[in-house]
């Protein structure tokens, strides 16, 4: 589970097993968990976060796009 970003309590990674879906980006928090695919940025799923945070990590998600779809190919195609 490689960690690409870590941005106040919010860990943004990806699973190993999850080449063979569409890039997306796992967030955490504590138990918390979501989904969001990258291109473009949406959520997927969540559990347990409140809708104010989907809606921050959402617009972190946005800002740090390029990084994250660029950890994301780095990591499965290279």
């Amino acid at each position: 589970m490689p960690t690409i970003l870590r941005i106040g309590p919010y860990r943004f990674f990806f699973f190993a097993g999850d080449r063979d879906e569409p890039p997306h980006i796992h967030v955490e928090r504590e138990d918390k968990l979501a989904k969001f695919w990258l291109d473009p940025v949406r959520l997927q799923s969540s559990g347990g976060f409140t809708r104010n945070e989907i809606i921050r990590i959402q617009r972190i998600a946005g800002e740090y796009q390029i990084q994250l779809k660029e950890a994301w190919n780095a990591y499965f195609h290279d």
